[in-house]
Protein backbone atom coordinates (compact mmCIF):
# COMPACT_ATOMS: atom_id res chain seq x y z
CA UNK A 1 0.00 0.00 0.00
CA UNK A 2 1.06 3.52 -1.12
CA UNK A 3 0.96 5.56 1.87
CA UNK A 4 0.75 10.08 1.55
CA UNK A 5 4.80 10.03 2.01
CA UNK A 6 5.18 7.67 -0.75
CA UNK A 7 3.19 9.15 -3.21
CA UNK A 8 4.29 12.67 -2.32
CA UNK A 9 8.11 11.21 -2.82
CA UNK A 10 6.58 9.67 -6.22
CA UNK A 11 4.93 13.05 -7.21
CA UNK A 12 8.35 15.32 -6.76
CA UNK A 13 10.07 12.49 -8.98
CA UNK A 14 7.97 12.75 -11.95
CA UNK A 15 7.65 16.25 -11.53
CA UNK A 16 11.70 16.50 -11.52
CA UNK A 17 11.45 13.95 -14.11
CA UNK A 18 8.92 15.99 -16.67
CA UNK A 19 11.43 19.52 -15.41
CA UNK A 20 14.61 17.52 -16.61
CA UNK A 21 12.87 15.91 -19.51
CA UNK A 22 11.52 19.39 -20.51
CA UNK A 23 14.75 21.35 -20.23
CA UNK A 24 16.51 18.66 -22.42
CA UNK A 25 14.16 19.28 -24.91
CA UNK A 26 14.11 22.39 -25.11
CA UNK A 27 18.24 22.60 -24.87
CA UNK A 28 17.77 20.82 -28.23
CA UNK A 29 14.97 23.29 -29.45
CA UNK A 30 18.04 26.12 -29.26
CA UNK A 31 20.68 23.84 -30.49
CA UNK A 32 18.30 23.39 -33.78
CA UNK A 33 17.27 26.71 -34.30
CA UNK A 34 20.96 28.18 -34.00
CA UNK A 35 21.38 25.72 -37.03
CA UNK A 36 19.25 27.02 -39.07
CA UNK A 37 20.78 30.74 -38.09
CA UNK A 38 24.76 29.34 -38.86
CA UNK A 39 24.39 26.68 -41.39
CA UNK A 40 21.66 27.27 -43.48
CA UNK A 41 23.88 27.81 -46.72
CA UNK A 42 25.40 24.55 -46.07
CA UNK A 43 21.69 23.45 -45.70
CA UNK A 44 20.84 24.88 -49.18
CA UNK A 45 24.22 23.54 -51.26
CA UNK A 46 23.04 20.12 -49.46
CA UNK A 47 19.49 20.10 -50.82
CA UNK A 48 20.51 21.82 -54.50
CA UNK A 49 22.85 19.27 -54.52
CA UNK A 50 20.55 16.36 -53.86
CA UNK A 51 17.32 17.18 -55.88
CA UNK A 52 19.61 18.34 -58.93
CA UNK A 53 21.06 15.32 -59.11
CA UNK A 54 17.52 13.15 -58.37
CA UNK A 55 16.26 15.17 -60.98
CA UNK A 56 19.26 14.27 -63.57
CA UNK A 57 18.62 10.77 -63.11
CA UNK A 58 14.14 11.20 -63.44
CA UNK A 59 15.11 12.63 -66.99
CA UNK A 60 17.72 9.81 -67.81
CA UNK A 61 14.73 7.61 -67.61
CA UNK A 62 12.08 9.55 -68.78
CA UNK A 63 10.45 7.92 -71.93
CA UNK A 64 9.32 11.94 -73.43
CA UNK A 65 11.66 12.51 -76.40
CA UNK A 66 14.05 15.10 -76.71
CA UNK A 67 15.27 16.28 -80.10
CA UNK A 68 16.89 19.02 -79.84
CA UNK A 69 17.25 22.20 -77.07
CA UNK A 70 13.96 23.18 -76.71
CA UNK A 71 12.53 19.83 -75.86
CA UNK A 72 15.42 19.63 -73.18
CA UNK A 73 14.27 22.65 -71.42
CA UNK A 74 10.86 22.00 -71.33
CA UNK A 75 11.67 19.33 -69.30
CA UNK A 76 14.67 20.41 -67.24
CA UNK A 77 12.87 23.95 -66.68
CA UNK A 78 10.20 23.10 -63.70
CA UNK A 79 12.80 20.99 -62.18
CA UNK A 80 15.10 23.70 -61.72
CA UNK A 81 12.80 26.10 -60.52
CA UNK A 82 11.52 23.65 -57.96
CA UNK A 83 15.14 23.20 -57.07
CA UNK A 84 15.43 27.50 -57.25
CA UNK A 85 12.18 28.74 -55.77
CA UNK A 86 13.00 28.09 -52.41
CA UNK A 87 16.43 29.07 -52.47
CA UNK A 88 15.01 32.59 -53.95
CA UNK A 89 12.47 32.81 -51.38
CA UNK A 90 14.56 32.52 -48.63
CA UNK A 91 17.41 34.81 -49.53
CA UNK A 92 14.76 37.28 -50.16
CA UNK A 93 12.62 37.08 -47.00
CA UNK A 94 16.16 37.24 -44.55
CA UNK A 95 16.87 40.62 -46.71
CA UNK A 96 12.85 41.69 -46.01
CA UNK A 97 13.12 40.47 -42.47
CA UNK A 98 16.70 41.27 -40.48
CA UNK A 99 17.95 39.98 -37.29
CA UNK A 100 17.54 43.31 -34.75
CA UNK A 101 15.39 44.54 -36.62
CA UNK A 102 12.54 46.02 -34.55
CA UNK A 103 9.07 43.90 -35.91
CA UNK A 104 5.69 45.99 -35.90
CA UNK A 105 2.87 44.71 -33.79
CA UNK A 106 0.06 43.54 -36.04
CA UNK A 107 -2.72 45.91 -36.08
CA UNK A 108 -5.00 43.26 -35.90
CA UNK A 109 -5.41 40.47 -33.41
CA UNK A 110 -8.12 37.50 -32.86
CA UNK A 111 -9.02 36.82 -29.66
CA UNK A 112 -10.86 33.38 -30.04
CA UNK A 113 -9.89 31.76 -26.45
CA UNK A 114 -8.41 33.33 -23.69
CA UNK A 115 -7.68 37.12 -21.72
CA UNK A 116 -4.29 38.15 -22.70
CA UNK A 117 -2.48 41.59 -21.92
CA UNK A 118 -0.47 43.31 -24.60
CA UNK A 119 3.23 43.99 -24.30
CA UNK A 120 5.49 46.17 -25.89
CA UNK A 121 8.35 45.13 -28.46
CA UNK A 122 10.79 45.19 -25.40
CA UNK A 123 8.61 43.47 -23.05
CA UNK A 124 8.19 40.33 -25.28
CA UNK A 125 12.08 40.04 -26.32
CA UNK A 126 12.42 39.97 -22.15
CA UNK A 127 9.55 37.71 -21.78
CA UNK A 128 10.76 34.11 -20.56
CA UNK A 129 8.90 32.54 -23.36
CA UNK A 130 9.77 34.59 -26.29
CA UNK A 131 12.02 33.19 -29.43
CA UNK A 132 11.22 30.28 -31.90
CA UNK A 133 12.25 27.70 -29.78
CA UNK A 134 10.94 24.58 -27.32
CA UNK A 135 7.75 22.98 -29.08
CA UNK A 136 7.63 25.97 -32.04
CA UNK A 137 10.62 24.52 -33.30
CA UNK A 138 9.35 21.52 -34.33
CA UNK A 139 6.55 23.65 -36.97
CA UNK A 140 9.93 25.62 -38.43
CA UNK A 141 11.66 22.02 -39.01
CA UNK A 142 8.30 20.58 -40.14
CA UNK A 143 8.22 24.38 -42.21
CA UNK A 144 11.52 22.93 -43.75
CA UNK A 145 10.84 19.37 -44.31
CA UNK A 146 7.17 19.93 -46.10
CA UNK A 147 9.64 21.96 -48.91
CA UNK A 148 11.71 18.87 -49.23
CA UNK A 149 8.90 15.79 -49.18
CA UNK A 150 6.76 18.05 -51.54
CA UNK A 151 9.51 18.20 -54.21
CA UNK A 152 10.36 14.90 -54.20
CA UNK A 153 6.85 13.83 -54.24
CA UNK A 154 5.90 15.61 -57.39
CA UNK A 155 9.51 14.04 -58.92
CA UNK A 156 9.07 10.52 -57.58
CA UNK A 157 4.66 10.91 -58.18
CA UNK A 158 4.49 13.36 -61.92
CA UNK A 159 6.31 12.08 -64.62
CA UNK A 160 8.53 14.23 -67.02
CA UNK A 161 6.28 15.49 -70.03
CA UNK A 162 7.49 17.79 -73.12
CA UNK A 163 5.29 19.03 -75.76
CA UNK A 164 5.58 15.85 -77.66
CA UNK A 165 3.55 14.15 -74.53
CA UNK A 166 -0.21 14.30 -74.90
CA UNK A 167 -1.97 17.40 -73.73
CA UNK A 168 -3.33 16.01 -70.81
CA UNK A 169 0.02 14.68 -70.29
CA UNK A 170 2.05 18.03 -70.51
CA UNK A 171 -1.06 20.18 -68.35
CA UNK A 172 -0.17 18.23 -65.94
CA UNK A 173 3.31 18.21 -65.65
CA UNK A 174 3.29 22.16 -65.71
CA UNK A 175 0.33 22.63 -63.20
CA UNK A 176 1.53 20.53 -60.75
CA UNK A 177 5.06 21.90 -61.17
CA UNK A 178 3.83 25.66 -60.85
CA UNK A 179 1.85 24.04 -57.58
CA UNK A 180 5.19 22.89 -56.04
CA UNK A 181 7.46 26.40 -56.83
CA UNK A 182 4.35 28.70 -55.75
CA UNK A 183 3.88 26.89 -52.69
CA UNK A 184 7.70 25.59 -51.81
CA UNK A 185 8.08 29.84 -52.32
CA UNK A 186 5.25 30.48 -49.59
CA UNK A 187 6.67 27.94 -46.92
CA UNK A 188 10.03 29.20 -47.44
CA UNK A 189 8.97 32.71 -46.64
CA UNK A 190 6.63 31.01 -43.66
CA UNK A 191 9.90 29.24 -42.50
CA UNK A 192 12.32 32.53 -42.13
CA UNK A 193 8.80 34.95 -41.03
CA UNK A 194 9.21 32.11 -37.87
CA UNK A 195 12.80 31.98 -37.64
CA UNK A 196 13.10 35.75 -36.92
CA UNK A 197 10.26 35.73 -34.87
CA UNK A 198 8.11 38.14 -37.38
CA UNK A 199 4.65 38.94 -36.11
CA UNK A 200 2.50 38.17 -38.80
CA UNK A 201 3.78 34.60 -38.87
CA UNK A 202 0.98 32.86 -37.82
CA UNK A 203 -1.26 34.65 -40.17
CA UNK A 204 0.98 33.57 -43.03
CA UNK A 205 0.79 30.09 -42.15
CA UNK A 206 -2.82 30.44 -42.47
CA UNK A 207 -3.09 31.85 -45.33
CA UNK A 208 -0.55 29.16 -46.75
CA UNK A 209 -2.56 25.97 -45.80
CA UNK A 210 -6.52 27.60 -47.64
CA UNK A 211 -3.98 28.99 -50.74
CA UNK A 212 -2.19 25.44 -50.53
CA UNK A 213 -6.05 23.72 -49.95
CA UNK A 214 -7.35 26.07 -52.87
CA UNK A 215 -4.69 25.22 -55.34
CA UNK A 216 -5.56 21.65 -55.26
CA UNK A 217 -9.25 21.91 -55.64
CA UNK A 218 -8.21 24.37 -59.18
CA UNK A 219 -5.76 21.43 -60.30
CA UNK A 220 -8.27 19.08 -59.99
CA UNK A 221 -10.48 21.07 -62.26
CA UNK A 222 -8.33 22.83 -64.45
CA UNK A 223 -6.60 19.01 -65.32
CA UNK A 224 -10.03 17.20 -65.50
CA UNK A 225 -11.18 19.91 -68.12
CA UNK A 226 -8.38 18.56 -70.54
CA UNK A 227 -8.95 16.53 -73.65
CA UNK A 228 -8.77 12.62 -73.63
CA UNK A 229 -7.62 12.40 -70.01
CA UNK A 230 -7.15 8.69 -69.76
CA UNK A 231 -9.50 7.53 -66.47
CA UNK A 232 -6.71 5.92 -64.79
CA UNK A 233 -4.45 8.97 -64.91
CA UNK A 234 -7.39 10.87 -63.65
CA UNK A 235 -8.15 8.45 -60.94
CA UNK A 236 -4.32 8.65 -59.61
CA UNK A 237 -4.21 12.34 -60.08
CA UNK A 238 -7.38 12.54 -57.65
CA UNK A 239 -5.88 10.48 -54.69
CA UNK A 240 -2.31 12.72 -55.25
CA UNK A 241 -4.54 15.42 -55.15
CA UNK A 242 -6.56 14.14 -52.02
CA UNK A 243 -3.55 13.44 -50.47
CA UNK A 244 -2.04 16.98 -50.68
CA UNK A 245 -5.52 17.99 -49.32
CA UNK A 246 -5.07 15.39 -46.58
CA UNK A 247 -2.24 16.56 -45.47
CA UNK A 248 -2.61 20.05 -44.90
CA UNK A 249 -5.69 19.28 -43.20
CA UNK A 250 -3.76 17.53 -40.53
CA UNK A 251 -0.90 19.94 -40.22
CA UNK A 252 -3.77 22.72 -39.78
CA UNK A 253 -5.64 20.64 -37.53
CA UNK A 254 -2.78 19.99 -35.31
CA UNK A 255 -0.91 22.85 -35.34
CA UNK A 256 -4.09 25.67 -34.86
CA UNK A 257 -4.70 25.24 -31.61
CA UNK A 258 -1.04 25.68 -30.39
CA UNK A 259 -0.78 28.80 -32.84
CA UNK A 260 -4.11 30.18 -31.23
CA UNK A 261 -3.36 29.32 -27.16
CA UNK A 262 0.18 28.88 -26.66
CA UNK A 263 1.84 31.37 -24.93
CA UNK A 264 5.38 31.06 -26.48
CA UNK A 265 3.57 31.74 -30.05
CA UNK A 266 1.58 34.93 -28.36
CA UNK A 267 4.19 36.29 -26.85
CA UNK A 268 6.52 35.97 -29.66
CA UNK A 269 4.53 37.00 -32.64
CA UNK A 270 1.48 39.06 -31.42
CA UNK A 271 3.27 40.75 -28.01
CA UNK A 272 0.50 39.69 -25.55
CA UNK A 273 1.00 37.59 -22.93
CA UNK A 274 -1.49 35.50 -20.72
CA UNK A 275 -3.00 38.10 -17.82
CA UNK A 276 -2.66 35.44 -14.88
CA UNK A 277 1.43 36.64 -14.91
Amino acid sequence: MFNAASLIACRKAMTAFAAKAGAKLHGRSVWLIGQFNRRMEIIITIWLALFMAAAIFRLAIARAPVHGPSDFIQLFLPYALIALAPVLAYRLAIAAFPIGQPAARPSFHFYPFGTWRRLDALDAQNHKVFGPTGFLASLILGLLLNVVFRSFEFLLAVPAMNSHAPEWGVAIFRVMAFDVIAMNTLYAICFVMALRSIPLFPKMLGLCWLLDITSQLVIANYVSAAPQLPGEVAQALGQLLQGNVTKVLISAGLWLPYLLLSDRVNVTYRMRGPVEE
